[in-house]
């Protein structure tokens, strides 16, 4: 089983809509006719972050990145 594309900002957001209105990850699963497990991760991760943003970096892992370089002049 091949992977799909990634949810879109507004799908994503959808999920985070259905799950304030107190309906369960299997009604929105159903609903939006997306996996279980997405909603699910897309819930979760939204608890954690408070963003639906697909690339998210901490001030912390920017930080550490080895792409990020500061140069003092």
């Amino acid at each position: 089983m091949g992977r799909s594309q990634e949810l879109n900002e507004f799908k994503r957001g959808t999920v985070i809509g259905c799950h304030l209105c107190n309906k369960s990850i299997c009604e929105d699963s159903l609903l939006l006719n997306i996996p279980r497990s997405t909603v699910s991760g897309i819930i979760t991760k939204w608890k954690q972050l408070g963003t639906t943003a697909i690339q998210t970096q901490t001030h912390a892992e920017a930080q550490k990145s080895p792409t990020v370089c500061r140069v003092n002049s």
